[in-house]
């Protein structure tokens, strides 16, 4: 009974701040976002990749505190592999032989995807409104990324089904993350947006139990990082004030 009054409580109070007008008032309202990055590798990672594109969704809570909360999902990809890879099956001019005798095509490319929840403040302006202004925020999660192996015709035995898990280099593990931008929110709710810089921290480990190039088991320690900008359009969810706010 006492979970569900205090929910109702929450409700409604969220709901009467939602009113208070957004030109004049630090207001609580949820953000939804979609965004897109451009992400340079480093440590580890830029042994492994090269330069990669990232979409995410957010959906953050603005406090009138000036509190951000937020949690994240994103997806990463690029196309440059900058390890070398299937020394095992490969000639020593570094083709692949397929089942007709020919060399083979084989594409490669970066694939990953990150989950955090986010923790910052927000250093505000007096225009547009008080609820734009600077945001700085860390946070934290999980961070995965492998070599996606395509081979053109299917025609490689050695890169069937399962064998390609012997050459993607599956990792993963704790994700760290700080960003700082510019948290825009119009007055008229037509135009919402947020560009920043990003810095990601992934302490991470191959997953597969035998890597097929080193003819072993992969445990070394990596410190993956990706940093970069990123631009996002934002839905604000907040209830439009009574037009009695605009009047007076």
């Amino acid at each position: 009974m006492k979970k569900h009054v205090f929910f109702v409580f929450l409700f409604f109070s969220v709901y009467g701040y939602a009113q208070v007008s957004i030109k004049d008032s630090s207001i609580y309202t949820p953000l939804v976002s979609l965004s897109y990055g451009y992400q340079m590798p480093g440590g580890d990672m830029a042994n492994r990749f090269g330069n990669n594109s990232s979409i995410q969704i957010n959906v953050d809570f603005k406090t009138i505190p000036y509190i951000m909360l937020g949690v994240n999902g994103g997806y990463f990809f690029g196309n440059q592999i900058n390890e070398k890879m299937f020394t095992s099956i490969a000639t020593p001019e570094g083709n692949i032989i397929d089942r007709e005798g020919q060399f083979a095509n084989i594409k490669t490319y970066e694939r990953g995807f990150t989950v955090s929840g986010t923790l910052g403040g927000m250093f505000h302006f007096k225009k547009p409104n008080p609820n734009s202004g600077i945001v700085v925020n860390m946070g934290f999660g999980f961070i995965q990324h492998k070599i996606r192996i395509e081979v053109i015709g299917n025609n490689v035995p050695a890169l069937d089904k399962d064998y390609k898990k012997g050459y993607d280099k599956l990792t993963n593990g704790f994700l760290l993350t700080e960003n700082i931008g510019y948290l825009y929110l119009s007055n008229n709710r037509m135009a919402n947006f947020y560009f920043g810089l990003e810095c990601l921290q992934g302490f991470t480990q191959n997953r597969r139990s035998f890597d097929y190039d080193s003819m072993s088991q992969d445990t070394k320690k990596r410190l993956d990082i990706l940093y970069g900008a990123r631009l996002a359009w934002i839905l604000p969810l907040y209830k439009k004030p009574p037009s009695e706010f605009y009047t007076h």
